[in-house]
């Protein structure tokens, strides 16, 4: 994970899943008098205004996410939508969050406490910030510590289940790189490209009225955009995207990991045009061109030969126990009475033990930054200190260094990431429409 301040946390963070709440029905308290400072202390109830299968979302629950996209929008000086317009589009992605946790809870997806802390460690280390401190800020901004957990568990369960049921399925074969690779060659350099998003979805088996209605909302947001409007409110107020309230930003990309027929119309395009409307099997979409570049192809990288030994931490071996143990191995190996590889054998949890703890020639990106960080400080032949990754502690040992022409080599890898960027991509979108289409949802009267 890059590290990113807390400002921008907390903006990721606005949008995560609310805690699943049920409302009480609190009858109001009888009186004749009804003088403007009794009704002034009368509270409206709260009331259900969707049911998800067996749940429901509360007014309570959408006016805190209506208030917290209102600040993400702001913060991103994005106009607002009107407020019916924004709020229907935040109950949308509500509920498809909300079927989606059912959906992982059904399955057995968990987050133990553990790992939760741990993913709160490395925010708040990120951020340069003790657990206390990032506690502190939070509280400073108006987000209760409890809350914030609840909406990074929410969210790591949302990341486990996307890649059980699609990100592990893709599978991309050797033929498939070699023919992407034979493309690219015909075509020569390719471009890379800063888009935005807008997709208009249609259900799964949807009937010719759905269909034409889609592509008649398609058509709308395409006459506000070529009318002079914001593409990110538009965004916001029609587009089906889980980025829509981002704008629909894709960021850069190259020409080859865009899904094909958008690759062929932004081709085409100059910076600040919007496609005309797009047709896929998901429905249909309108790409904003923002900028293109040209890729450098040559590829020279500093390559780092290293090992380690790697303990993990658990229920029964404490992060002190781990840093103590890797001390004193460390030690022995300092003083020459134990060879590194022997105690990588003998002690490494990670699967490169059988090999000493060789993990080969590193590129950079290659591993967790944690271990990046560390292993690019050490000079050949020196041991790092214990160090702290998602994976528990390592000792880090460089044995050389290189400068490395890899361009056949990171053609290969990139292709293969490329096609499977592609794949997921679109595998993603068809798994939550099926989701969603398969789901029971009531909306019910939201004033």
């Amino acid at each position: 994970m890059n590290s990113i301040t807390l400002k921008s946390y907390l903006v990721l963070f606005a949008l995560l899943p609310n805690l699943l709440f049920a409302a009480e029905n609190q009858p109001l308290q009888k009186s004749t008098d009804l003088s403007s400072s009794t009704a002034a202390k009368i509270q409206p109830i709260d009331h259900i205004v969707a049911v998800v299968n067996e749940d429901v979302i509360t007014r309570h629950d959408l006016d805190k996410r209506y208030a917290r996209a209102v600040q993400q929008l702001e913060s991103r000086k994005t106009p607002l939508p009107p407020h019916d317009v924004l709020e229907k589009q935040i109950l949308e992605r509500m509920i498809n969050d909300r079927i989606q946790l059912q959906f992982a809870a059904q399955t057995g997806i968990r987050v133990d406490s553990a790992m939760l802390d741990r993913a709160i460690e490395r925010i708040a280390s990120q951020n340069q910030m003790s657990i206390e401190q990032f506690r502190a800020a939070l509280t400073k901004e108006g987000i209760a510590f409890d809350k914030f957990r609840d909406d990074i568990r929410d969210e790591i369960i949302l990341s486990r289940l996307r890649e059980r049921e699609v990100d592990n399925k893709i599978n991309v074969t050797e033929a498939e790189v070699d023919a992407y690779l034979d493309a690219q060659a015909k075509q020569g350099v390719d471009d890379e490209y800063n888009t935005a998003h807008i997709m208009i979805r249609i259900p799964e088996n949807a009937t010719t009225e759905q269909i034409q209605a889609a592509r008649a909302k398609a058509q709308k947001a395409l006459d506000a955009i070529r009318g002079g409007a914001d593409f990110a409110q538009v965004s916001a107020s029609y587009s089906d995207s889980p980025n829509a309230l981002e704008g629909g930003a894709m960021g850069w990309r190259r020409g080859s990991q865009i899904p094909t027929l958008f690759s062929q119309a932004v081709t085409t395009m100059k910076p600040g045009e919007t496609s005309d409307i797009l047709r896929s099997n998901n429905g249909f979409h309108l790409i904003k061109l923002i900028d293109k570049r040209t890729q450098n192809k040559a590829t020279i990288i500093s390559q780092t030969h290293a090992r380690h030994i790697l303990i993990k931490t658990n229920e029964i071996v404490s992060e002190t126990d781990a840093k103590n143990r890797l001390a004193q191995i460390r030690e022995r190996i300092e003083n020459g009475s134990a060879k590194f590889e022997d105690m990588a054998r003998q002690y490494s949890d990670d699967g490169s033990a059988t090999k000493g703890g060789d993990l080969g020639w590193l590129s950079p990106g290659e591993t967790v930054p944690e271990f990046e960080h560390a292993m690019d400080t050490l000079k050949p032949g020196e041991i790092s200190q214990p160090i702290h990754s998602p994976f528990g502690y390592h000792l880090i040992q460089v044995l050389e260094r290189r400068s490395q022409d890899v361009t056949k080599e990171r053609q290969r890898l990139l292709a293969r990431q490329t096609l499977r960027e592609r794949k997921i991509d679109e595998a993603q979108e068809d798994w939550l429409r099926q989701l969603r289409d398969s789901a029971y949802v009531e909306y019910h009267n939201a004033d």
